[in-house]
């Protein structure tokens, strides 16, 4: 199943399908065969950088709208 990624309104990154998760060091996530998580989108998270839902009391606000990005600019 090719991966898809949904970013929720006032809410976390819903990645579902086949992947995998790294750390910025290159240290890979052992998902336990996951094909669904959820990343924490309002940092206050306890469990980064996965969501424990905790942007449902804390306040986080983010309304998002899918929309066409600008170009790329050309490469030097």
């Amino acid at each position: 199943m090719p991966t898809k990624v949904t970013v929720k309104s006032n809410g976390s990154i819903h990645i579902e399908g086949d992947f995998d998760l790294f750390d910025q060091n290159g240290g890979k996530f052992d998902l336990n065969g996951r094909t669904l998580i959820k990343l924490c989108r309002c940092g206050q998270s306890k469990n980064q950088p996965l969501c424990d839902s905790t942007h449902k009391v804390c306040g986080f606000q983010s309304e998002v709208v899918a929309r066409t990005l600008p170009p790329l600019p050309p490469k030097a």
